[in-house]
């Protein structure tokens, strides 16, 4: 019988199964490319036949024995070797392959043929076996591989089948050996083994998710009966109340035992095993101090559940040879002399005394702890000790328990035995909280018989008394006083030995003594292994493909995952993808099909006609972990028929350009060879398109944007370019303009248009002075709606006459003007000088080809005018401003596409007639034919500034407008407001060149908007509903993305030198020390003082703060931390470096300012009183120079500690460098050796540095239990709110806990 089949655990068969040497063949299938990565594993008995190794081979991998060699593969060339014989009656061990080491072989072609795969029963399995079966058919018997798709990797039965041993393993869950160790060694104790499974589970009681005992009770069935190699620990873990962190979190065996042993005492009340752990591993010790004078002794009893044993005594560098000479340094009493003597209560005075411990009773379970963690007092950090302890199989205890105390029957021999024939156990486990990243954590399980095995993978390796001696500890070579703590994982850490005692030795239950409820769980348990076996094995032979689907009525592209059995027809594969895209009710399944397709290219790589019964698996090439191509669900009109796609052709989308109606149509879909010629090409294109090919004209997108002509008619479509999947245009029209060249050509023209035309979504302001309606006559009268035109933007106005959008123009300048007149007439003409500017609007050609003359208008009036006629309104939109950062954009303008070549790109053209989309569509979107898989998959990138200059005026050196430099395609139209967009927003949707300018999208916005360009802002809204202004006129919208949304919003505009500034308030005594307060424009050349004159008026109206200039500063703003003070006269862009999106602190000051120099540095001091446990408020510190004197001279003046006694440290991290009251004493870095504040480790070189100081005469206040909790629980619920952390130790061990409800409850006193 096989060990682990039936009886899992009778120790008499797993001796046996062990004594024979095995030998591990890894065997690699050389003969196909789809396989030579593959390995097969077997591992046999040393006197297995050559024959029977040759026919497991063939079972394994579905070939016919005979047909195939096998040949040596360790390193040795196949050439130089004989094949094995096949017929060989020789065992394995004879024909030398190796028991205990890897045996590499090859499996290669026999007399030079393929072997042959195993198919003369395939045709006589029947149909009720595929009823019966879940997944694919087993290849051992009479059923044999259909066909080379058949996976040939590893066999899961080495990776799921138990050990032949019959032990199992656990998985490692991460930095969890300490906890495998444990549980295994709880596993191999009869008697924590058997009173475990008594114990019986309620689930009407408790939750079995949360329940520590059951999940433990579950995890030793499965290491008992499993099939597996090893188990998971997740359940326990998860019944622990831990989450997945934990097993990052290295913790100590020790630790871990007593307070798993402590949960379940708690789990275990009021049942027969409440006392189970005292009863095994409590034993009792006395401490007692004897008089030397009187001999008087006091002592008392105290109980233990482990001994703790000291590897190397305080200040030796010699460790103790073995845990025989740890216990006698245990139990050694000491002398109480001199100082410490001992009051003796018969002597009435101090006398000298011996204090020491005496072991009463030992338990029936002893666990020795070694301690193999000390404390580098020169590094000050805990350091493994890896010197060698060595310990016995048999530990005698005679020699250490106290006679004349208690005579008890258990100063016989202890030992670490365990059952007859069963094994001793104990555990050694290495646990480093303090480890660098080359720690290592392992956990073993050792045995000391010949079944014993290794539990550091997921397999399991014998071991020798060799290995058993390595934990002893030690090392070769030359090490320092303190070995490194990473030298060895394998050094004993905890020891259990057992009494051994033939009355009281528990032998393991055996199946047919489980309880009742054990033997349930047993039947559960393997019915959810078996069914996860049936699922493996499933998923082993499943094939997960990307599917992809053009849905016939949507029109987007749906992208999912196919997941079929490799058995699985074509046919029935269709009809799968057919309900997974849930096309039922859309189109019929006969009108669909699966074709080959590359989704990279978008390239239709073959179709499968007359292949519809043949399994996927063989289609696909086999079950993969993925596949370099994918698949399409492709679909037809019922009247039309699937063509045919055959390897080795090239895809070509043709689109058909009309330079009569300057319109791109959408892509007809043909295949070609690539050894066809231009010539040849042209042909078949005219049959798809029935345009003639003597003067058809084919440009072939190459990539974005890169245009070439197909001109020479005996070239191949290889050289010229094409490849999988490419994009052309055709034209043939008979017009003059195939007599040009193709860059001055009216198609070149048209097709550089359509690849750089994006669409835009505009959302203008709500209804105000210049509304929409007012402003283009949209206006609805007798229940007419509105609507526009689609070639020149002309509307329908009240009367339902058609306006133009020169008069829509000229109407919105005159009204303009006649404001702009109006004011200065009205208004005090003597404040400000006015300027006359050229009108910003982009010269734009109308029917009539008239222009509109260019105006004066005012901008501070016309800013009065708006304020004015809806003051309220204009608030809220300026207020809205303060919720978004200013845009960079890193585009620029290229000066040959910004030619003037363009010009015939104009809004309108002479005729008035209409003009399509880019694209051809007057629907559709102009991109949808034309987007690559580049642009598509690429993220949205925010503007980012080249350099510091602020915007970019509108207007050249001359006063020209940049506008009329360069036409470029822009036409607008309105789009249905979005829900919730409310009443009073009105949409744009704009097709527009990407290279036009910033600037020059704006004035073609001015109509729309109802002021001029420099009276509103524009805002880019991201993905995420963020709105960041772009502020760069003179850069183009190549950033943009097609269905970009822009937001517009009235005010004032940036001019060239002028930067949005952020401004925020700095209260370094609140808890949040930074406030925003309000957006302001600071220019170049302006001065601080000026800035700060500009804030008062807006600080009083924006914020209610009622601030004299003389009684606020600003200063530098470096993310949370205040910076740099800037003085009155600092100017800007000379003095101070500004950008956009700048940020700047506003700080109101108690007195005068002090800061009058940049020769002066201000900190801010904090005072730590110790004795009260508490920090003073901030105080400012403004020095002369950077000497550490005269900061003490400060310190010392501003809080009367004297100068000696003044200590200092450096705040950590950001503003305000928060830090736990109960760390500060320690954890800072008081009173530095320096002379300076610039030199390290201080670093002090500009204003708003922290500093923490202190009377060294001050002592810290004691703290009881309760006051430290309590204090502890107030800081970190403090720096929990802050954002800062409770300490900035470098590491801090976590402690390990067990949740009795399976869930953490929120400590305020973790971290």
């Amino acid at each position: 019988m096989v060990p682990g089949e039936e009886n899992q655990l009778v120790p008499k068969e797993i001796e046996n199964a062990a004594e024979e040497p095995r030998v591990l063949c890894i065997i690699q299938d050389t003969t196909n490319s789809k396989t030579v990565n593959e390995r097969i594993t077997l591992n046999l008995p040393a006197s297995t036949p050559v024959r029977k190794l040759f026919e497991d081979v063939a079972s394994k991998v579905g070939y016919i024995n005979g047909t195939f060699d096998l040949v040596w593969g360790n390193g040795i060339s196949t050439a130089d070797m004989a094949p094995l014989d096949h017929t060989s009656e020789k065992s394995l061990l004879d024909a030398n392959f190796e028991p205990g080491k890897k045996n590499f072989l090859h499996l290669t072609d026999k007399d030079g043929e393929q072997p042959q795969i195993l198919l003369e029963d395939s045709n006589t399995v029947d149909d009720s076996v595929h009823d019966r079966f879940i997944g694919p058919l087993p290849r051992e018997g009479s059923v044999g591989s259909t066909s080379d798709y058949v996976s040939q990797n590893y066999s899961y039965s080495s990776i799921l089948n138990k050990s032949e041993t019959g032990y199992v393993g656990l998985v490692n869950q991460a930095m969890t050996c300490y906890l495998n160790s444990l549980l295994q060694t709880l596993f191999m104790t009869p008697e924590f083994r058997n009173a475990l499974y008594k114990w019986e589970f309620e689930e009407s009681e408790e939750d079995p998710v949360t329940s520590i005992p059951y999940q433990l009770q579950r995890l030793f069935v499965l290491l008992q009966t499993s099939k597996k190699r090893a188990i998971e620990t997740t359940d326990v873990t998860r019944s622990f109340g831990w989450d997945s962190s934990e097993a990052w979190q290295q913790h100590d065996v020790q630790e871990l035992c007593r307070v798993m042993f402590d949960a379940l005492e708690q789990k275990w009340k009021q049942t027969e095993q409440a006392d189970l752990i005292n009863e095994l591993y409590q034993g009792k010790l006395k401490d007692y101090v004897r008089c030397l004078e009187c001999g008087y002794e006091g002592w008392r009893i105290d109980t233990y559940l482990d001994i703790p044993l000291v590897i190397r005594p305080y200040g030796s560098s010699q460790a103790f040879a073995s845990v025989e000479e740890a216990l006698h340094a245990f139990i050694q009493p000491e002398i109480l002399d001199g100082p410490n003597q001992y009051f003796c209560e018969r002597c009435k005075k101090k006398c000298d005394a011996r204090k020491g411990l005496r072991f009463l009773h030992f338990p029936y379970l002893l666990t020795l702890q070694l301690k193999r963690f000390d404390f580098d007092y020169t590094t000050m950090h805990r350091i493994k000790l890896n010197d060698r302890m060595s310990f016995p199989e048999e530990l005698d205890m005679s020699t250490f328990i106290d006679v004349e105390d208690e005579k008890s029957p258990q100063t016989e021999s202890c030992t670490d035995s365990g059952a007859e024939n069963e094994g001793s156990c104990h555990s050694d486990q290495m646990s480093n909280d303090f480890s660098n990243d080359d720690g290592v954590d392992e956990g073993i399980c050792l045995e000391n018989n010949t079944g014993t095995e290794k539990i550091a993978k997921p397999g399991l390796e014998k071991i020798t008394q060799e290995d058993i001696k390595k934990t002893h500890g030690g090392s070769s070579g030359n090490r320092g006083y303190y070995s490194s703590a990473f030298a060895s994982s394998t050094n004993a850490y905890m020891l259990i030995y057992r009494l051994k005692d033939p009355t009281r030795n528990a032998k393991f239950l055996e199946v047919d003594e489980y309880p009742e409820h054990i033997r349930n769980l047993v039947e559960r348990e393997r019915e959810l292994e078996e069914q996860e076996k049936r699922q493996r094995e499933i998923e082993r032979n499943t094939c997960k493909i990307k599917l992809f689907c053009l849905h016939p009525v949507k029109q987007i592209m749906m992208e999912n995952k196919l997941e079929v059995h490799k058995d699985k027809t074509l046919k029935e594969a269709v009809e799968m993808a057919y309900k997974l895209m849930d096309l039922e009710e859309v189109i019929p399944l006969d009108c669909c099909r699966l074709v080959k397709y590359d989704e990279f290219h978008d390239y239709l790589e073959r179709s499968y006609e007359g292949e519809e019964d043949t399994p996927m698996g063989l289609l696909l090439g086999g079950v993969k972990s993925t596949y370099m191509f994918d698949l399409l669900l492709e679909i037809r009109k019922p009247d039309q028929v699937f063509q045919s796609y055959k390897p080795g052709e090239v895809m070509v989308k043709v689109h058909v350009v009309d330079l009569k109606a300057e319109s791109v149509a959408l892509p007809v879909t043909v295949r070609a060879y690539l050894s066809q010629t231009v010539t040849e090409f042209k042909q078949l294109i005219s049959k798809a398109t029935h345009l003639p090919a003597e003067t058809m004209r084919i440009v072939l997108e190459r990539c974005y944007n890169d245009l070439r002509l197909l001109s020479v008619p005996s070239k191949t479509l290889k050289a010229e370019g094409f490849f999988r999947s490419n994009k052309v245009f055709v034209e043939s029209s008979e017009t003059l303009d195939y007599q040009m060249a193709f860059t001055d050509s009216h198609l070149w023209k048209l097709l550089d248009r359509h690849a750089n035309t994006i669409r835009l979504f505009v959302l203008l302001p709500e209804q105000s002075p210049g509304s929409y309606s007012k402003r283009t006559g949209y206006q609805k009268a007798g229940g007419d709606s509105s609507n526009v035109d689609d070639d020149c933007e002309r509307v329908k106005g009240p009367a339902g006459s058609l306006k133009s959008v020169e008069a829509i123009l000229e109407e919105s300048t005159e009204k303009l003007k006649s404001l702009s007149l109006q004011q200065q007439q009205d208004g005090d003409n003597g404040d400000s000088s006015k300027s006359t500017e050229t009108s910003d609007f982009e010269n734009i050609e109308s029917p009539l080809n008239e222009r509109d003359s260019s105006t004066s208008v005012d901008n501070r009036e016309l800013d009065q005018h708006i304020q004015t006629s809806d003051p309220e309104h204009f608030q809220s939109e300026e207020r809205s401003d303060s919720d978004v950062n200013n845009d960079r954009s890193t585009s620029s303008v290229d000066s040959d596409i910004l030619s003037s070549s363009h010009s015939s790109d104009t809004l309108c053209n002479a005729d008035s007639a209409q003009i399509p989309l880019a694209n051809g569509l007057d629907s559709h979107s102009i991109t949808s034919s034309r987007r690559t898989k580049a642009n598509e998959g690429k993220k949205e990138t925010w503007d980012t500034a080249e350099e510091d200059s602020g915007t970019d005026s509108e207007y050249d050196e001359s006063g020209k407008s940049r506008g009329e430099m360069q036409y470029m395609y822009f036409k607008a139209e309105p789009y249905a407001a979005d829900e919730g967009s409310g009443e009073g927003h009105k949409w744009l949707m704009v097709h527009v060149d990407k290279r036009i300018t910033l600037a020059a999208f704006k004035q073609h916005l001015e109509p729309f908007v109802g002021v001029l360009s420099s009276h509103f802002k524009v805002f880019r809204v991201y993905a995420s509903n963020q709105e960041f202004e772009s502020v760069r006129l003179n850069e183009t919208l190549s950033s943009f993305s097609d269905d970009t949304k822009i937001t517009i919003r009235l005010g004032r505009a940036l001019k060239k030198g002028e930067y949005r500034v952020k401004v925020y308030q700095l209260l370094v005594n609140e808890q949040e020390p930074c406030k925003f307060l309000l957006d302001a424009v600071f220019a170049k050349g302006m001065t601080v003082r000026q800035s700060k004159e500009e804030l008062i008026p807006q600080l009083r109206e924006h914020c209610g703060l009622e601030l004299s200039i003389d009684r606020f500063r600003l200063r530098k703003k470096t993310w949370k931390n205040p910076g740099t003070v800037f003085l009155d006269y600092h100017i800007y862009e000379e003095d101070i470096n500004i950008s956009s999106n700048w940020e700047v602190f506003l700080e109101v000051l108690d007195g005068v300012e002090k800061m009058k120099s940049m020769s002066q540095l201000a900190v801010l001091s904090r005072r730590w009183r110790p004795s009260e446990m508490k920090l003073d408020p901030f105080q400012e510190v403004v020095l002369e120079s950077n000497n550490v004197d005269e900061l003490r001279e400060k310190l010392s003046e501003i809080s009367g500690i004297p100068l000696e006694d003044i200590e200092f440290a450096k705040g950590r991290g950001t503003f305000p460098c928060d830090i736990s009251v109960l760390d500060i004493h320690q954890d800072l870095d008081w009173n530095p050796k320096v002379s300076a504040l610039n030199v390290w480790p201080l670093y002090i070189c500009d204003d708003g540095a922290v500093i923490f100081y202190r009377d060294k005469t001050e002592e810290v206040m004691e703290l009881t239990d309760e006051q430290r909790n309590e204090l502890m629980k107030k800081e970190s619920s403090r720096l929990q709110k802050t954002g800062h952390r409770v300490t900035y130790s470098p590491r801090k061990e976590k402690a390990l806990k067990i949740y009795l409800d399976g869930a953490p409850n929120k400590d305020l006193t973790q971290d």
